[in-house]
């Protein structure tokens, strides 16, 4: 069993619920749901843990997976064992941190990404020791829809309709025989690791020429039209203000929905609210967003400082501020690790030493095309001021 971190700051590795990172605002626990599903219970038993535990605070990441902020550390085995009977970790901590598994978020029961996504799930001993930062995209629907969410290793649908294995980085993967899919994703990661992959850390910076049983020979078909916010035909696509919302409001509107059955986690700051009836309990528009048109669906910020002890400037202010006047999408971060999105942006805004590098069509930490900027100088390039 992990403890949590203790007089210290971690960096560069991702957190989970076993091995949690000490944050500014506490330790922060990060919870990977199988299939990035959550039950009416697991969502109620969930907020109450986070208010109990933690700040009450809870993230959506762009990996589809879900945080609790402001965990004490007293409160950590408590939270732990709530979490254990929420079925929503696994109690062995190596399997919890290789299911770093994303799948097309609308998947059903029975379909190639549930099928494919439940084959690997079973088969996490057999894959090798990876980077941290590592994982999997499982996007077998009619056409992908995870291309820019982050992931190393991929199973996608190709032009013809079959299915392909891509590397991250990549333009093209190889296609693969129904029912083998999980084999080939494990053989790819075991590929990278003896391939000297572990000292760059993610497929997309690794050099290494892909084997003959993986050359990228197969295009993707084109990524299919984004989730839109609104009425789903799974019951209600509902957007939280750069992925977070609280224990409180999320509780509230699922306990006062009776009709809700579940909530699906996606990539996009959107949750996707599961039901077998019609919904009759509008959300808040102050804890949700409603509008498909809001402009802060297009903007992606970390917590920035103080709460993340890597960032050096404010975010998610900012970000509101400029929102409006950014054509594309925004992206704001805290430093140049980039957590809240790992690919390009068409404005970045990355903090270094208290100021903004701004940098176009690209992540954070890129060179930029002005560095050293104050708030007011930022305000004014874009004619928020």
């Amino acid at each position: 069993m992990s403890a949590p971190v203790k007089n210290g700051v971690v960096k560069g590795w991702c957190p989970d619920a076993w091995r949690p990172m000490m944050a500014g605002d506490g330790l922060l626990i990060r919870i990977r749901p199988t299939l990035g599903r959550l039950t009416r219970e697991q969502t109620l038993g969930l907020c109450d843990a986070a208010a109990t535990h933690g700040n009450g605070l809870i993230d959506l990441t762009s990996r589809a997976n879900l945080q609790i902020r402001g965990v004490r550390e007293d409160s950590w085995r408590p939270l732990i064992d709530t979490l254990l009977d929420l079925g929503l970790i696994d109690p062995d901590p190596i399997p919890e941190a290789r299911a770093n598994i994303l799948v097309a978020p609308e998947w059903q029961t029975g379909d190639d990404t549930h099928r494919i996504a439940e084959h690997l799930r079973a088969r996490l001993a057999d894959l090798p020791e990876l980077p941290g930062k590592i994982g999997f995209a499982i996007d077998a629907g009619v056409a992908p829809v995870l291309q820019d969410a982050p992931a190393d290793f991929r199973i996608e649908r190709a032009e013809s309709g079959a299915l392909i294995l891509r590397a991250d980085g990549g333009t093209f993967g190889t296609p693969v025989s129904p029912g083998t899919e999980a084999d080939r994703l494990i053989a790819l990661a075991h590929w990278f690791v003896d391939s000297g992959g572990t000292a760059s850390g993610r497929m997309v910076r690794h050099s290494a020429t892909l084997p003959d049983w993986a050359a990228p020979t197969t295009p993707p078909a084109a990524s299919a039209p984004p989730l839109r916010i609104g009425k789903h035909s799974l019951g209600l696509a509902l957007g939280l203000p750069f992925g977070r919302i609280t224990a409180r409001a999320l509780a509230r509107y699922v306990d006062t929905e009776q009709a809700i059955q579940a909530i699906r986690i996606t990539p996009w700051h959107i949750a996707i609210c599961e039901a077998d009836a019609a919904l009759r309990v509008e959300p808040d528009p102050i804890d949700f967003i409603t509008d498909s048109a809001s402009p802060t669906l297009h903007v992606d910020a970390c917590v920035g400082a103080p709460a993340c002890p890597q960032g050096t400037v404010e975010t998610r202010a900012l970000a509101l501020r400029l929102a409006p006047h950014i054509t594309g999408r925004l992206h704001v971060s805290g430093c140049a690790k980039g957590c809240a999105r790992a690919a390009p942006a068409d404005v970045t805004l990355t903090g270094r030493e208290g100021r903004y590098d701004l940098a176009f069509d690209a992540r954070a930490g890129a060179p930029p095309s002005r560095a050293g900027l104050d708030v007011a100088q930022i305000l004014a390039h874009f004619g928020a001021a």
